[in-house]
């Protein structure tokens, strides 16, 4: 169905074109100073490293509900090959084709579009199949690196995971703040956390998928109004799904990519990362979240690591 009156009021109120010029084409990563990610290095105590992301392996979250979006299938080039002559030093090489989009990864601003426009009001059809996306590709993404914020939803709601049907509130984001006892401010990537990651770690990837809590259309304006950089979760989809809204698909994509210029971030594994943070009584760290830079992609696998 066409986009609801209640979904452009919104985006009217979170646009963010042309606020960094005209030619920008990273969005909300322009609010990652030199300052901010001094400050974000200031919030190492232990320097106790946690990983986020999933294996890419064959039997991963895909389970073709997204078309295209295939598992990694990985095979050798190389087997023990003696390149220089029997007796040299032997080589081992792989090749993988994926989706980029497989597993543990971040979705650039040209990854969705409506009304015919990405973010910052260029046309849609600047994305081709032959060049993929001219402007705001996931290698303009050069680094992300800044203070990271676990907001766990789940935890503060008292339950190891969110029911399917949860669809996230600005007034959740504000009891994990307050269980985080800190304030979300510009420049931070915020992760967020269901507890829905339980399910495909359990061995369903259909359940994962499906049904899945996630954001809410009301979340946009929550980290527009604190000037959030980026935002992750756990689960495939990031927002609810099925849609809060009878068939209005992916409108939290609409506004946080094409409104807001804002990364958004999937199938990241927060399990380690919720216990580590309820342990330390802080949800704060530095986080390293930089994407593979294909040029041209509207995606790319990310493997990030956080630093408490």
């Amino acid at each position: 169905m066409p986009l609801p009156a209640e979904f452009h009021d919104i985006a009217k109120r979170v646009n963010n074109w042309g606020r960094w010029g005209a030619a920008d084409e990273i969005g909300t990563l322009n609010l990652i100073t030199d300052e901010i990610v001094r400050i974000a290095a200031g919030t190492v105590r232990s320097g106790r490293r946690i990983p986020l992301a999933l294996p890419l392996r064959q039997d991963g979250v895909q389970t073709g509900m997204i078309p295209g979006r295939v598992n990694p299938l990985r095979t050798m080039v190389a087997l023990n090959l003696e390149m220089f002559g029997p007796g040299t030093v032997a080589t081992n090489d792989d090749i993988v084709t994926m989706g980029l989009q497989a597993a543990t990864h971040w979705d650039g601003l040209a990854h969705v579009s409506h009304s015919g426009r990405i973010y910052n009001g260029r046309p849609a059809g600047t994305v081709t199949a032959h060049a993929g996306a001219a402007f705001s590709g996931i290698a303009t993404m050069t680094t992300l690196t800044s203070r990271g914020v676990l907001l766990d939803v789940a935890r503060a709601r008292d339950l190891d995971r969110l029911p399917g049907g949860h669809a996230v509130t600005p007034g959740d984001l504000d009891a994990a703040e307050e269980l985080a006892r800190t304030t979300v401010r510009a420049g931070d990537i915020v992760l967020i956390r269901t507890g829905q990651m339980q399910v495909y770690l359990a061995g369903d990837p259909q359940g994962y998928a499906f049904p899945s809590p996630g954001l809410s259309l009301r979340t946009p304006e929550w980290f527009h109004a604190r000037d959030v950089a980026a935002v992750a979760n756990d689960t495939l989809t990031f927002e609810i799904f099925p849609p809060e809204v009878e068939d209005l698909w992916l409108p939290v994509h609409a506004l946080d990519l094409v409104e807001m210029g804002m990364p958004q971030g999937q199938n990241w594994n927060l399990e380690a990362l919720s216990q580590a943070c309820a342990e330390a009584g802080r949800y704060e760290f530095l986080l390293d979240a930089t994407p593979e830079p294909f040029v041209g992609a509207a995606g790319s696998p990310v493997a990030p690591v956080a630093v408490l």
